[in-house]
């Protein structure tokens, strides 16, 4: 159920019989406030500047043409030209019955359209660096790109999650002396790599101070490879256990990446070659000083001069730049990728327009396929400069996320001190972790944003506490409900009859059009919006409506108890999608 479709469709209908032409924008959008309806379309006025023509009269024309019978109970003109829609509850009740059946019989994927194609969508996020454990700054990735990727599955999508570990590289070489030195004095990998951090470390120190080993590791870069085989099977060890580590996290997370979603930076090493070969052949890149480059005309600043993009060291060596472009050509080709989407940080923006420049002219994105290169801001500390340890150093997500449990847990111990140990585990992991989550996604992508535990962990406000709050207290409704009288009922039907059950049916059939604007822009902070506003007007319909006081009649309680069902549901998919998960109670 999509109204913003719908209406869309109406309008642009009524503006081609009233003469405009086809495909002008209705620029339909939710009113923002109640006496201006609940949806204006605001086209008119852009095609009358168009057409040199009085916006009004045009309008005048479109609201004789535009057939809403039994959709709105009234439509008005307002201003030089804006249609005000205003929509009939009895059409409202009836779209959102059909939704509650749906809860009632356990189907609540309401996000599949049938009007569009379904697309093969490639999803690169996440993206760790093996040579190192997971620390806060792998977060926004991981959850961002996680809730696209279940936004998109939700309207039906193919969704391919490409998890681009660093795998491969100069430091491999120095991680591999420092292992087969640790392997040779009889301590075991897994004890070896326990601490990721650490082994690094102390890898690197021996690569900046350690006389021969810098040339050693160097060696060894050039063995790998070059397929030797006890080099690669050191380099398996360690990207074994290093995925290892990674795999806790997501699973912490709620994260939705698996092992078989990682194509790491390895995996295109036989094709690198090939792709400096295809563009010296089609004369897109050049040598200079001993290296494969590209001049990027397309970039070039006022006085001419066009950045170098470099695809190939002069020593032989490839760069990010020679494995993206072995990455396009792979996602378009042989994952067949209508569209591509990457996440990254913001100050990676550059390198991936250079890509898909160089990838474009080589033919290795074709025109049809879409590439999108996501930014995202930083977490900072309340100091406003990136999350730090006390000492500066950087901090393990892991170790993040356990803190977080724990605040949580004694939160909930403070609000509920007779709480099992079994539930206080339970519901404490979904606290932490949804606080967390929704502390972040809840951001405008692109902006940096202040780490706050007291905010994030808040049951007040715009957190995922307040929503898991928001469900836990429907759940205790329908308890009620079915300890007293059996009210819950598959035959119920909603009547829309109080201005705060409207509001709570025109949101609730909004799901599908915020889903869209997430996928179309990678927003997930659409989604933690809607959300909020959702649960917000579900608090104030609990105040204004009663449903299990006495006095109140079994059709009103029992259309309030399916209004509620449906509240629920949609609460819990929305924060499903988030990977943030709920509970029956806290």
């Amino acid at each position: 159920m999509n109204i913003k479709n719908i209406l869309s469709k109406k309008v642009s209908a009524a503006m081609v019989a009233a003469g405009l032409p086809e495909g002008t924008n209705p620029a339909l959008s939710l009113s923002n406030r109640p006496n201006f309806g609940d949806y204006q379309a605001n086209g008119v006025m852009g095609a009358a500047k168009k057409l040199k023509t009085n916006p009004r009269e045009l309008a005048t024309k479109v609201v004789a043409e535009l057939d809403l019978d039994g959709i709105a109970s009234k439509i008005e003109l307002a201003g030089p030209g804006f249609i005000n829609i205003h929509l009939d509850e009895s059409w409202l009740a009836t779209q959102l019955n059909t939704v509650a059946q749906d809860s009632f019989i356990g189907v609540t994927q309401r996000g599949t359209s049938t009007d569009d194609k379904q697309q093969t969508v490639v999803v690169d996020y996440s993206a760790p660096n093996l040579a190192k454990e997971m620390h806060v700054g792998h977060l926004r990735s991981t959850i961002i790109g996680d809730a696209v990727v279940r936004a998109l599955e939700f309207r039906g999508d193919k969704v391919i999650r490409q998890n681009h570990m660093g795998d491969w590289g100069t430091q491999f070489g120095m991680l591999i002396a420092h292992l087969s030195d640790k392997l040779a004095s009889d301590e075991v990998a897994e004890t070896a790599l326990a601490d990721l951090e650490n082994f690094y470390r102390e890898a690197k120190v021996r690569f900046d101070n350690e006389e021969g080993f810098a040339d050693r590791a160097r060696a060894d870069v050039v063995k790998l490879q070059s397929g030797d085989v006890d080099c690669a099977k050191l380099w398996q060890q360690f990207i074994d256990i290093s995925i290892t580590h990674s795999e806790e996290i997501y699973e912490k997370l709620n994260v939705s990446l698996k092992r078989s979603d990682i194509m790491g930076e390895s995996a295109y090493n036989d094709d690198l070659s090939t792709v400096i070969d295809e563009l010296m052949a089609s004369k897109i890149a050049e040598e200079s000083q001993g290296a494969k480059v590209v001049f990027i005309n397309e970039m070039a600043n006022k006085d001419g001069e066009a950045p170098v993009f470099i695809v190939q060291k002069s020593g032989g060596g490839f760069l990010y730049a020679t494995t993206d472009l072995s990455a396009c050509r792979y996602r378009s080709g042989k994952l067949a990728a209508d569209r591509i989407i990457i996440f990254t940080d913001a100050r990676q923006g550059l390198h991936f327009k250079q890509v898909e420049i160089v990838a474009r002219k080589a033919g290795f994105l074709p025109d049809n396929v879409g590439y999108q290169h996501c930014p995202f801001g930083m977490m900072m500390g309340n100091d406003g400069k990136p999350f730090k340890t006390r000492t500066g150093g950087t901090i393990k997500l892991a170790e993040l996320l356990d803190e977080s449990i724990v605040r949580a847990a004694t939160l909930i111990k403070e609000k509920n001190p007779e709480i099992t140990e079994i539930d206080l585990t339970e519901i404490s992991k979904k606290v932490g972790i949804g606080a967390v989550k929704f502390a972040d996604l809840s951001k405008n992508r692109t902006s940096d944003y202040i780490f706050n535990w007291k905010t994030m962990l808040s049951f007040e406000g715009a957190t995922a506490p307040y929503l898991q709050y928001a469900y836990s207290r429907i759940q205790s409704i329908f308890s009620k409900a079915q300890a007293s009288s059996g009210t819950l009922s598959a035959n119920a039907v909603i009547n829309i009859i109080e201005p705060q059950e409207k509001a709570l049916a025109l949101k609730l059939l909004q799901l599908e059009d915020v889903i869209d604007a997430v996928i179309s822009e990678c927003t997930p902070n659409l989604l933690c919006n809607y959300l909020y506003e959702l649960a917000s007007l579900y608090m104030s319909f609990y105040e204004a409506c009663p449903i299990l006081k006495d006095g109140i009649s079994e059709e009103v309680k029992t259309s309030r108890l399916a209004l509620c069902k449906v509240i629920a549901d949609t609460l819990k998919q929305g924060l499903d999608i988030l990977g943030i998960e709920v509970m029956e109670r806290m």
